[in-house]
């Protein structure tokens, strides 16, 4: 018994050994083919067969086909913040307030206006300092993330403070 059992093993290391070479060359074309398909907007899908056999090839991780790239760690779907929840809370207590319904004007959102706070106007007094300034450039004088600016100074923009021409962004009047 154990000499068939050492005989199958053999055999199996043998083919192993035999096959390594043709799987990386499929995983070498594969790869080609992947590079090729933004270039020439042509895509070339394998056969079903040859992508059963390099998802079961060895050394290779499970579960993510080859091509596809790694996904972060994200939020499930349906999931809310306490952020999220506090907001609704907030905007729910507003809407009930007794005092807005007397004066049967219209009800304004709880909070400041978007671009009213601190970091608005110290970007404005920069753009007021050194008109065409650039959002990269603002954001390293003012020590802050750029992706915040996207988001302020197109507010300032709105209310009419600001113009943007380029990629510089001027004071307005």
């Amino acid at each position: 018994m154990t000499d068939f059992l050492d005989e199958k093993r053999q055999e199996i290391t043998t083919r192993l050994q035999e096959l390594r070479p043709l799987v990386e060359e499929y995983s070498r074309l594969e790869a080609a083919a992947a590079a090729l398909d933004g270039v020439s907007g042509v895509s070339v899908a394998p056969a079903p067969a040859a992508t059963a056999a390099a998802k079961k090839a060895p050394g290779r991780p499970p579960g993510r086909p080859p091509g596809r790239p790694k996904k972060g760690p994200g939020r499930p779907k349906g999931s809310k913040t306490k952020t999220t929840t506090a907001k609704a809370a907030a905007a729910t207590a507003t809407a009930e307030a007794p005092a807005a319904t007397k004066r049967g004007g219209a009800r304004r959102k709880a909070g400041r206006r978007k671009g009213s706070g601190t970091r608005a106007a110290q970007a404005l007094s920069f753009v007021q300092g050194q008109p065409g300034i650039t959002i990269p450039e603002l954001a390293a004088r003012m020590g802050i993330k750029q992706n915040y600016l996207y988001r302020v100074l197109p507010a300032l923009e709105e209310e009419g403070k600001v113009a943007k021409q380029g990629r510089g962004w001027h004071p307005k009047g």
